[in-house]
């Protein structure tokens, strides 16, 4: 491994650059997403006072009292909007809850589709309207960025720039806010958050407030992910990975408890899950399935696949 455990790409090379300096681009994403699955970002546009007052709020959320925060739960929503209160969730693989609560932020629908009716209206807080307005506007940075990564990806892929375009339009994605409070006693051998891949097609995280993350190597080794100073840390989702017949790589990550001195010392973390809409067709693409690589999976839609997801780390019965 370099001294970096992912390389980092700049967007703005990608988004306003020369041909020259958007094909370079295009090789080095590519590259990364095949052959670790996770990538830092510089310049992805996402203004750092935007993250910066989203962050303070959502710090304000956690510190309200249970009672509070529990009337923003939907009971039957697995989770998918407003909040999820410690412990609810866990990896696939593993029946211990991972040491954390979260809420959650999804789509606004955008003109006359018919989309509208499979989504869940969002959760507005009362008593910081602040933390859900800029919660939206950061989702729509975050879409905005991602968008210009799949344009990237479609052209690594020969798939032609636009190929994601429609099939992410309105899409089911979620912005989250992650809070790992203190920890006050031995876990039981549950950490932070237990090793998973993601879901969706690209998860897109801004810097976590404490260190923690941490991904599986080819050689079976976890390594520190530390994003520079002002880095959005991206990484592939299953979906991506199945559409592409594993040719692009969602790889295993979790996060692990700090030293105990740290144990006071919450983390709070802002992932973006991208997700298409759930017509999808997950169908392996024909130009990533040979010889070496034979059909790993069958067909299936994004709805399809996110609803099997959901029930095998506990969020859906």
């Amino acid at each position: 491994m370099p001294d970096r455990a992912i390389p980092a790409v700049d967007l703005s090379r990608f988004v306003h650059g020369s041909a020259e300096e958007r094909a370079q681009f295009v090789e080095t994403l590519g590259k990364a997403f095949h052959e670790i699955g996770f990538v830092a970002v510089r310049n992805h546009g996402i203004p750092k006072e935007l993250i910066d007052g989203f962050y303070a709020r959502a710090k304000e959320f956690f510190n309200l009292p249970i009672t509070t925060k529990r009337r923003y739960e939907v009971p039957g929503l697995a989770g998918q909007r407003g909040y999820t209160s410690f412990g609810k969730e866990h990896a696939k693989q593993s029946k211990v809850a991972d040491l954390k609560e979260f809420y959650q932020i999804g789509q606004e629908v955008v003109g006359d589709d018919p989309i509208r009716s499979e989504y869940p209206e969002n959760v507005s807080v009362d008593e910081l309207p602040e933390f859900t307005d800029l919660g939206h506007q950061l989702y729509r940075a975050f879409e905005k960025g991602g968008a210009e990564l799949l344009r990237a990806i479609a052209i690594y892929l020969d798939l032609g720039e636009n190929y994601f375009d429609d099939k992410i339009h309105n899409g089911n994605s979620i912005l989250r806010a992650i809070h790992y409070p203190p920890i006050t006693q031995e876990p039981d051998s549950a950490i932070r958050a237990e090793q998973h891949e993601d879901i969706n097609l690209i998860t897109l995280l801004v810097g976590a407030s404490a260190g923690g993350l941490q991904l599986l190597t080819k050689e079976d080794k976890w390594v520190a992910v530390v994003p520079e100073e002002g880095e959005l840390v991206i990484n592939v989702g299953d979906m991506l990975q199945r559409l592409t017949n594993n040719y692009l790589r969602s790889t295993t990550h979790r996060v692990v408890n700090p030293p105990r001195e740290e144990w006071h010392i919450p983390r709070l973390s802002i992932p973006f899950f991208l997700h298409p809409r759930s017509t999808m067709d997950l169908t392996c693409l024909e130009n990533c399935v040979t010889d070496d690589n034979p059909l790993a999976y069958e067909p299936i839609t994004a709805g399809e696949y996110l609803d099997e997801r959901l029930q095998e780390i506990g969020l859906k019965k």
